[in-house]
């Protein structure tokens, strides 16, 4: 039996050191691919405030754009993306890209405006990407923001990891019918109506919804204690429904990552943590509704209340190991002193 315990962790250890190289080699591929000036717009020491510069609406960034790569430089940016994220969310990340040409339809902008533009997303490279060394990176642009950290060549963080859809169900023209973040609007609402009325009412905090998720792009979250019904006063099936919502947006990122957070969430104590439901409890565009998931390590954000609750906003925050943690900056900083 301990044989057996002892291979499987050798065999978790290996896998575990096969994706960090892989993220390492990728990082590496993507930096030999850029010329001198487009080192300096890619490049940023880990311990300065641009890593902390966290945002998601259309906004002037520093970071590389995809519009300033070639196709090499490309593939290689998109390599490195996807050795940090799932298939499913590298894929939504690629939805929500093209809702730029829906929006721009929309609007009626002209082919030269690029303020929506599905190029304008942005990479960055934090530190100096080696196999003993922190380094992390960013990509982010209008509706999408992911964070990681690497120490001793190993991925250690992942947030905050944002994803938006505007429209967030697609009306009209091409892309007819596209819900980029279905997945995340019907986990909520089938929790929401496993509830009893007396689990209901003490879930719904506030019959309005708010404008915007509440974390807003803050570095520290300003959240007090959370609110709505306990994880520990629901039935099996309904704890079942609870965490399937949980590892939806623990599974934006890569399996092992994935389920190494999952493993930390448990360990804080699922009965710590909360589902809180504001706004509408009626599906559908022109009900604006918020639901949100704390507790001591983890936040988790959906509003949809923006274009009559047809806007999507959603977020995953480690409340431990944001922008790589506290910890892991003076570990670098200490690193770099000596």
């Amino acid at each position: 039996m301990k044989k057996t315990i002892l291979l499987l962790s050798l065999s978790l250890l290996m896998l575990v050191s096969s994706q960090a190289q892989d993220i390492l080699k990728a990082a590496r591929q993507f930096i030999n691919t850029l010329d001198e000036d487009q080192k300096t717009k890619t490049l940023f020491p880990f311990d300065g405030e641009e890593r902390y510069n966290y945002h998601f609406v259309p906004f002037v960034r520093k970071g590389i754009t995809l519009n300033e790569m070639n196709e090499v430089q490309k593939n290689a940016a998109f390599t490195l993306l996807q050795t940090c994220l799932s298939k499913q969310a590298f894929q939504k990340t690629n939805e929500i890209r093209n809702l730029e040409l829906v929006l721009k339809a929309m609007e009626k902008r002209k082919p030269d405006d690029h303020y929506r533009d599905t190029g304008n997303y942005h990479f960055s490279i934090f530190g100096i990407p080696a196999s003993n060394t922190i380094w992390g990176w960013r990509f982010e642009g209008h509706h999408m923001s992911f964070n990681f950290s690497v120490n001793n060549n190993r991925l250690v963080a992942a947030t905050p990891g944002f994803l938006g859809s505007n429209p967030g169900f697609v009306k009209e023209g091409p892309q007819k019918g596209k819900e980029v973040l279905q997945d995340e609007t019907e986990t909520g609402y089938s929790l929401l109506a496993s509830l009893n009325p007396d689990q209901k009412k003490q879930a719904v905090i506030d019959s309005s919804a708010p404008a915007e998720i509440l974390s807003s792009d803050k570095r520290k979250l300003l959240l007090e204690n959370p609110a709505g019904i306990p994880y520990s006063a629901l039935s099996p099936l309904q704890q079942q429904a609870f965490l399937q919502i949980v590892q939806l947006y623990v599974h934006r990122y890569t399996k092992l990552f994935a389920e190494d957070m999952f493993r930390e969430i448990q360990q804080a104590g699922l009965d710590h943590l909360w589902f809180a439901w504001t706004g509408s409890t009626e599906k559908g565009i022109g009900h604006p509704h918020y639901y949100r998931i704390q507790g001591p390590t983890l936040l988790i954000e959906y509003d949809n209340t923006q274009n009559n609750a047809n806007h999507v906003h959603s977020v995953i925050r480690d409340l431990k190991h944001d922008f790589g943690g506290d910890e892991l900056l003076e570990h670098y900083r200490q690193a770099h002193s000596q």
